[in-house]
């Protein structure tokens, strides 16, 4: 029971210690900053890595290593016997012997050099993750709640690399000269959805916890809901864009906006392949890609009517941004496709919908958490 107090007895006036600085958040000052360094050189390297998968299977060099050693496989033939040991395992799989043969170790170095450098990168980023995230854990760098954000980071990397080798591994089945579709899809799903993670990590350490909490309060769901939408049906987009590269299905049908004289491709569903047109069947997959990307615009110009009318000044400048980039896909689109998708329009392409997914991100997050802005503003 508290003791009653006389009126005029003195109270304790000693001076309290001043509250300590992201006491909130209890990190480290400095620590989302270098954390959020740490990050943006993995953005850089996933991005990097994007770009040169894409390459690598533009130039059909996927299959040219036949076995999965993460380990010794760093280290590439460093002998004419070895050379010849990796040409002699190649010529072993379909690929040679159904489209390559005759090709010299010359040419077989081309397409190993790319499947190597591949590889490499692969190994790259799981370096700097470990040893990023080793030296930040030893110093207590990591803010609070984000260890395991960051170690999700990691296991999804390896898990990349195991579903790599399992697409690579259907191209070396009888009679395969190319890895399957539905597989290649896969594989770059996650390597955008590892890079969306990424990214929105970054955007979320931009800021500290204090400013994340009261900006929330100011979220526009309406915006947030449709965002969202948008995000994954681009998503989805990024998904079939993967299975017309699968098949080469972007060199086929190649007048727009018709297909074959047709709204409607005459091939576009043969009885004989069933569900198998969804990944097999080049007009299937091309007839879906282009209403996919027609349905994709028109929703992200409803999306951009509503954000264009936020009070938030930064919150439009994203969403405009959105709009114009989402043209310049679609136009890049059609001309990849007229010109039967020559290598560099493919992966002006697949780089600029990794510039979509980030825009489209940023305008997700300026919905939910907007930046605060003078009244004059």
């Amino acid at each position: 029971m508290a003791r009653t107090r006389s009126l005029f007895e003195e109270v304790d006036t000693a001076r309290k210690s001043a509250a300590t600085p992201g006491g909130l958040s209890g990190s480290p000052r400095g620590s989302r900053a270098r954390v959020r360094g740490w990050l943006m050189a993995l953005f850089a390297l996933v991005t990097l890595m994007i770009a040169v998968g894409g390459l690598t299977r533009l130039t059909d060099s996927g299959l040219s290593i036949t076995v999965w050693a993460p380990l010794s496989g760093a280290i590439p033939p460093l002998s004419a016997e070895a050379w010849e040991a990796e040409f002699d395992a190649y010529r072993a799989i379909p690929e040679y012997q159904l489209q390559n043969r005759g090709m010299s170790m010359a040419e077989f170095k081309v397409i190993y050099w790319w499947e190597w450098g591949h590889r490499q990168l692969g190994r790259v980023i799981g370096l700097v993750w470990a040893i990023g995230f080793a030296a930040l854990w030893a110093t207590k760098s990591i803010p609070p709640g984000w260890t395991g954000r960051l170690l999700l980071l990691g296991a999804l990397g390896g898990l990349q690399g195991a579903i790599g080798w399992w697409m690579v591994s259907s191209g070396l089945a009888p009679g395969m000269l190319d890895v399957a579709s539905y597989r290649l899809a896969i594989h770059l799903g996650l390597a955008f959805f590892i890079l969306a993670l990424i990214a929105w990590f970054i955007f979320k350490l931009g800021r500290d916890e204090v400013d994340l909490m009261q900006a929330r309060r100011d979220g526009d769901r309406r915006l947030k809901g449709m965002s969202t939408g948008l995000l994954h049906l681009s998503f989805v987009q990024i998904l079939v864009g993967a299975l017309v590269a699968g098949i080469d299905a972007g060199r086929s049908y190649i007048d727009w906006p018709l297909m074959a004289g047709q709204v409607i491709p005459p091939t576009f569903w043969v009885a004989d392949l069933g569900l198998r047109n969804l990944f097999e069947n080049a007009a299937t997959v091309q007839f879906i890609h282009r209403m996919l990307g027609y349905l994709l615009l028109a929703f992200a110009i409803g999306v951009w009517v509503v954000g264009r009318k936020s009070s938030r000044r930064a919150t439009r400048t994203a969403f405009h941004a959105v709009l114009g980039v989402m043209v310049a896909q679609a136009a890049l689109g059609i001309i990849t496709l007229v010109n039967a998708a020559p290598w560099y329009l493919a992966i002006a392409h697949q780089f600029t919908a990794v510039i979509l997914i980030v825009l489209v991100l940023r305008a997700r997050f300026l919905s939910i958490y907007p930046l605060a802005q003078s009244v004059r503003a």
